[in-house]
């Protein structure tokens, strides 16, 4: 049914899945960088086709809304909400009675701007798992939120800028969402602004943010991405406090590398639990591994189920 050819492929229509490299046809589950590439036609969800395109210009692209079956050369395609940012999906694929679950990132709770992730019963799982040590379980996501709330407005009752440094796409929104609805305006960055704009075009709520003007704002937090991408910098700033939002933060020895005077593991990923939870959910007979340590499918085994990582070279044919 698949197959591991420089990346995952549907061998039936050879649709590569979550492939970089420029193919005749590409599945893509979310729109960042490292899961986009210029294909000759795109499958994907109408919020993630919007935002490919604000990365890679005008494509030609094939929408898969959410639940809506797809049907090619015998084949069955269909999409479903993975909790990760907005429009992305998970890939449900049919084909002569076997059911294949393609993940890409996800998360199983709660999240202010993406749908929750919502996975079907399949009989081969291929999951990301990014978080797949155990010192990756992150607090209750209401903990998490608190915490960024109160170094946010302890900041701003200090005459200091809160800036959160987050990712241009998917963080950002998310906590820009997360401050409006606490009633914190926020000033974007111009080039997560951009990007808000689109997730506003396409029925996503944000609130009460507005590109930062070139100083700070009394009583607004900025929004900016992180120190070590290129464009960065936001000038004019007084006082800034940063604030790092990730799931790496679970891990102290990882906090000093996003370069932060805090740091908030926010997380857009599933947790080590929820990886394992999405496991059982799903109630595969043989689930791939990929986007992780390695030794993560010892534990998936220990839950009973046949676990492989995916794309070692002996397992070039999967199923």
């Amino acid at each position: 049914m698949f197959h591991y050819d420089g990346g995952l492929k549907i061998t039936r229509i050879d649709l590569a899945i979550d492939v970089c490299r420029r193919q005749p046809r590409g599945f893509i589950s979310h729109a960042h960088s490292d899961h986009i590439g210029r294909h000759e036609l795109a499958f994907c969800t109408p919020a993630t086709s919007k935002l490919y395109q604000h990365r890679l210009g005008p494509r030609q692209v094939k929408e898969m809304p959410y639940r809506r079956t797809l049907e090619w050369d015998g084949l069955k395609l269909t999409t479903f909400p993975a909790g990760h940012i907005f429009g992305s999906a998970m890939l449900l694929a049919e084909d002569d009675g076997q059911r294949l679950l393609y993940t890409g990132d996800f998360k199983l709770g709660e999240s202010a701007t993406a749908e929750r992730a919502d996975p079907p019963q399949a009989d081969v799982l291929v999951m990301e798992s990014t978080f797949g040590h155990p010192q990756y379980r992150l607090p209750p996501r209401s903990q998490t939120v608190d915490q960024l709330l109160d170094l946010v407005r302890t900041t701003l009752r200090q005459g200091a800028t809160p800036v959160i440094q987050a990712y241009t796409l998917g963080k950002a929104q998310e906590v820009t969402k997360i401050l409006t609805l606490a009633g914190i305006p926020a000033l974007q960055h111009r080039s997560i602004y951009a990007i808000s704009r689109i997730y506003e075009q396409c029925g996503c709520d944000l609130g009460d943010y507005r590109p930062y003007p070139g100083r700070a704002i009394e009583g607004c937090a900025v929004i900016a991405p992180p120190p070590r991408q290129r464009g960065a910098l936001i000038e004019g700033l007084r006082r800034p406090v940063t604030i790092g939002v990730s799931g790496w933060a679970a891990a102290p020895h990882t906090r000093r590398w996003l370069r932060s005077d805090h740091a908030v593991p926010l997380s857009d990923h599933a947790d080590f639990d929820e990886l394992l939870e999405l496991v059982q959910r799903v109630n595969p007979q043989i689930v791939y591994c990929t986007h992780g340590p390695e030794n993560f499918v010892d534990h998936v085994r220990n839950l009973g189920y046949e676990a492989r990582v995916l794309g070692k070279p002996h397992q070039k044919q999967l199923f």
